[in-house]
């Protein structure tokens, strides 16, 4: 089932692939990341018409995080999760934990402005205490 999906050709637009192996949401923002220069393909920033094929390297800052992806195989459509995974070898850097993202000190909707002594407890969370 996933031959059919398969592109027969050598190359493939890169803006196309990164939408086909799920690594953006939509074929629109994989083109935008591109024409942003926050796509390199082996090291150049590239074009959202830029052609890649098996074996070249596909660096991708998008959400906050590199992903750094080789290509392994080349696909004409966007298919399921399982199927996309098999098409790219994934060398990014792990993701921050998420227990770092979570201690910033949100506040709740509606409590009004922090008083002097709330200030000065997320101004300490966030390391940028007076002293």
């Amino acid at each position: 089932m996933a031959a059919e999906h398969e592109h027969t050709g050598g190359t493939v637009r890169v803006d196309s692939w990164i939408w086909c192996v799920r690594l953006t949401k939509s074929r629109s923002q994989a083109a935008t990341a591109c024409r942003a220069g926050h796509v390199k393909v082996n090291g150049e920033r590239v074009k959202p018409a830029q052609a890649v094929k098996v074996g070249d390297e596909v660096r991708l800052l998008h959400a906050g995080r590199e992903r750094v992806v080789v290509v392994s195989r080349l696909l004409a459509k966007r298919v399921g999760a399982p199927v996309a995974v098999e098409a790219y070898v994934d060398n990014s850097p792990p993701p921050p934990p998420r227990t770092d993202v979570l201690a910033m000190g949100l506040r709740d909707r509606g409590t009004g402005r922090p008083t002097k002594r709330d200030r000065r407890e997320l101004e300490r969370l966030h390391g940028r205490s007076r002293g």
